[in-house]
C-alpha cells in the first residue's frame, strides 16, 4: 500500500473518503498483485489501467479502454479516448461484482 494514496484518501470528506477506501479494497481483491501509485494526481493501479478520483459530490473509478470492444466500453461513462469511468455517489451504489468483472476484463486485455 502506498502511503501517498493513504494520505490522498484520508484528506477526503465523507462520503468520498469511505467510497475511495472501499473501491481501493475492491481493486486489490480483484487484482491482489496490482501495484498502486499516485499518477495524474490521483490513486492509480496496475500501471495506470485503473484509477480512483474523489470529486465534489462523487468518486469516479476509471478503467483503461484501449483494448475493449465498443460494446464493452458502453458499460462505462464518459467520453475519454483512453479511459472511461463509473460514477459512485454512495457506498450503497458500489456494485462489487460489476466492478470486479470490469477490472478483470480490462486486465485480461491489457
Amino acid at each position: 500500500m502506498d502511503s501517498k494514496i493513504d494520505a490522498y484518501i484520508d484528506k477526503q470528506d465523507s462520503p468520498q473518503k469511505e467510497i475511495c477506501q472501499e473501491l481501493r479494497k475492491v481493486i486489490h481483491e480483484a487484482l491482489p498483485d496490482a501495484k498502486e501509485k499516485m499518477k495524474w494526481g490521483v490513486p492509480s493501479f496496475d500501471n495506470g489501467n485503473f484509477y480512483i478520483v474523489a470529486l465534489k459530490y462523487h468518486v469516479n473509478i476509471g478503467f483503461s479502454i484501449k483494448s475493449l470492444t465498443t460494446e464493452e466500453v458502453s458499460a462505462l461513462q464518459g467520453t475519454g479516448k483512453t479511459m472511461r469511468h463509473l460514477e459512485i455517489h454512495s457506498l450503497e451504489q458500489i456494485d462489487q461484482s460489476k466492478i470486479t468483472r470490469l477490472i478483470r476484463l480490462v486486465k485480461s486485455k491489457s
